[in-house]
């Protein structure tokens, strides 16, 4: 496709940018997806890696925890290719599992506490970038 063929968004410089911050969220996701799956087989195929040290309100066996870790990590992988395909379906869902998978990393600060904090800042920053991409839409 030439440049001429192309509508004046694309060719602008903030058609460029929003490309390039989609970009950088479907990679963003798909890392952070990685890191997910990995934390849940570790909590699956492991009980004694994590320990809690502390009494606290989100009590799950940590298979549990292993079981929710995978299960966002496959659907934030697929997010991931939907969003590095283009699809604004792939954006939005993104943005949901980036959410949660906040959430679920915040409850499980107590078995991990290092690694869920910079999980969590992965999580944040693909929000940053899905949100941007979203706002830069026409």
């Amino acid at each position: 496709m030439t440049s001429t063929s192309r509508r004046p968004y694309e060719s602008s410089t903030s058609g460029v940018v929003a490309f390039g911050v989609s970009s950088f969220a479907g990679i963003m996701l798909a890392t952070v997806s990685v890191f997910q799956i990995l934390e849940g087989i570790a909590a699956i195929a492991k009980d004694d890696v994590f320990v809690r040290g502390v009494d606290y309100t989100y009590k799950f066996d940590t298979t549990s925890w292993g079981w929710i870790h995978l299960a966002i990590g496959v659907i934030a992988l697929g997010t991931a290719i939907g969003i590095l395909m283009g699809q604004t379906w792939g954006r939005i869902l993104g943005i949901f599992i980036a959410f949660l998978g906040t959430l679920a990393n915040f409850a499980f600060i107590p078995y991990y506490p290092l690694w869920s904090l910079v999980v969590i800042a992965f999580w944040i920053l693909t929000l940053w970038a899905l949100c941007s991409q979203l706002a830069n839409e026409d």
